[in-house]
Parts: structure tokens; sequence; C-alpha cells
């Protein structure tokens, strides 16, 4: 019987193998895992009521501060929550608006990159220039001038963030295109008589999905942090919703007196966006030939 010699095996087991040998990337890997997991299982994870007001408990700190309750492990905020079971109830949020508001991205600009890359001439053009205007406006601005007009709700926010990535997407899926559409397999694939719709999204769009697997993840670093910018200037989740950056900003006035009602949520965010970020960084590596050992 032959003997399967190492590269003989399938590029994706060697993408998996070199992802699983970035220690940063599994750590980030992981990370996100409790996240989701948090967010999946809030019901039973959380010990409050995330909403639940207790006026009688307001304020109290974190169980190993002096004062602190065991009953409210990280403790409560003015209004007597639980930071603990806000934080939890947090991630659900935050990870559905990421993966709403960048499936909506990943979609809509595949779809216009795609076709843009492939058709050239004139009509690129013309996509490219509108997508070069999207660009031209700092891309928070932009999705505040959109929730603003819509009006302040998650439902919007996620909107206003799928619009300022959409371009993002478009461009990367251009630049592959273009490139990819000059090979052998896509002109074999003309000369046989392929409609063009079959030759962008069946033989083209797969090989190019390596930029986009890796943008897809960053973006959804990008997006909870967004998302808590737009939370926080009160365009985004509004009360009693438990989301991270409305929650900073309710704490604002309380950073002196009750420094961890600020503290864990802003933790929250920074270990969801590192996550995400070690990852992104790690299948850079693993889906690029000449970043490989």
């Amino acid at each position: 019987m032959a003997q399967k010699h190492p590269e003989d095996r399938h590029p994706m087991l060697d993408q998996l193998s070199q992802l699983w040998r970035n220690r940063t990337a599994v750590a980030g890997l992981v990370v996100i895992i409790v996240f989701i997991l948090c967010g999946i299982f809030a019901p039973a994870l959380s010990p409050h009521d995330p909403i639940d007001v207790a006026l009688y408990d307001q304020l109290k700190p974190p169980a190993w501060s002096e004062g602190g309750s065991t009953k409210n492990i990280l403790g409560t905020d003015d209004l007597g929550r639980d930071i603990l079971s806000r934080i939890i109830y947090g991630a659900r949020v935050s990870l559905l608006v990421a993966l709403v508001s960048v499936g909506l991205a990943f979609c809509f600009g595949t779809i216009i990159g795609s076709i843009s890359g492939y058709y050239k001439g004139r009509l690129d053009d013309i996509v490219m220039r509108g997508i070069d205007i999207i660009l031209s406006f700092p891309y928070i601005l932009l999705a505040i001038v959109v929730v603003a007009y819509l009006g302040p709700s998650l439902q919007n926010a996620m909107l206003a963030i799928a619009i300022t990535y959409v371009p993002r997407f478009a461009r990367i899926v251009r630049a592959s295109v273009l490139e990819e559409s000059e090979k052998d397999y896509v002109m074999a694939a003309r000369a046989i008589g392929a409609r063009d719709l079959r030759i962008i999204f069946v033989a083209i769009l797969p090989n190019c999905m390596g930029p986009l697997i890796v943008q897809t993840t960053l973006s959804f670093a990008s997006a909870i942090l967004d998302a808590a910018a737009l939370s926080f200037l009160g365009l985004g989740a509004q009360p009693p919703t438990p989301e991270w950056g409305a929650d900073i900003a309710r704490s604002r006035a309380l950073i002196l007196r009750a420094s961890w009602v600020m503290t864990f949520p802003g933790l929250a965010i920074l270990g969801a966006v590192l996550g995400f970020n070690l990852l992104g960084d790690g299948l850079r590596d693993a889906l690029d030939p000449r970043l490989r050992d």
C-alpha cells in the first residue's frame, strides 16, 4: 500500500495545522469560544436578571473588595443591577450585532466586488468611484449619520455598521477576482460556454475565500468596537438592554466613585476585540502561503 507523502495532504489540513501551531491564534479562538458560550447560555450562566433593578443594592463593590457582597461577584451599578449578569448578556448583544452587520457587509460586498472585478470597464469605474466616495468619509462618522437619520436603535446600528463595511469587502473581492479572472481555468469555463454568474460564484469566488475569511474575522472585532461606540453615544442599544458600550456611557460619572461599574464592561470589549484580532492574524498567516514557516 502506497504511503502518503506530506505534500499529498489536502491544503486545508496544512492550513489547520499552521493555525494550530500559532499559539496566539489559538488563545484568541479560546477567548471567542468563551464569549460565544456566554452568549448562547446566558440564561443559565447569569446569576441574576440583567435588567432587575434593586435600589437597596446600589453600587456594591466586587466580592473581593472591602464591603463587597458574594451575591454580586463583580459588584452592582447605580441601579443595583448585577454587573456580571449584564456582561454575560452583553456578549449575546455584541456578538449578534457583529454577526448581522458583518454578514450583511460580506454578502453585499462580495456581490458588488465580484461583479465589478469580473466585468471591468465602465461598470467597474462607476462602482469603484462610488466606493471611493464612501471611503472618503470617516467610517464611524458615516455610521453616526446613518443611525441619526434612521433613528437610534440596535437594528439601525447594525445596518449602519454594515453599510460602512461593504466597501472593505468589495475592494478585497474585486482585487481577487481581477487576478483570478485571467487564469486558465476561467478561460476554459468561458470556452465551454459556462454562464458568467456560474463562473463568478462557482469557479472564481471559492478561490478568493482566503482574504475574505481573514477580513471577516477582523471585521467582527471592528463591529463589536463600533457597536459599543454607537451605544456609548446613545445611538445603538437603548436602555435597559445590557450592552457593554451603553453600560460604560451610563457609568462615566461614577469613574472615581465606583470604578468597577465602568471597568468590567470595558474589559469585556477589550477581550472580545483582542480575541478576534488574534484569530484574524493567525488565519492570515495560515491562509497566505508566503507567510508559512
